[in-house]
């Protein structure tokens, strides 16, 4: 297996169907990105690698990471 192959199976990404805009593609990466950390957070806590607070805190950062990214990319809710 190749570098290239290791990272899709680890890191999986998916097409983007939505209305296209670059700030769109942008925010899609951003948020696939973001749901993969909190697979890995998860894990981290059920696996007892984390606690729970360590956890939410590194949940928390996240969010606001996120909703930042898309108020600088200024996409409206729907």
């Amino acid at each position: 297996m190749n570098d290239k192959d290791k990272s899709e199976f680890i890191s999986p990404t998916a097409r983007y169907h939505g209305e296209w805009s670059p700030e769109a593609l942008v925010f899609n990466a951003n948020l696939q990105e973001f749901a993969q950390k909190i697979g890995i957070i998860c894990g981290l806590q059920t696996n007892g690698k984390i606690t729970p607070e360590e956890a939410y805190h590194q949940v928390k950062s996240l969010w606001k990471s996120l909703k930042h990214s898309k108020k600088e990319l200024h996409i409206e809710d729907e």
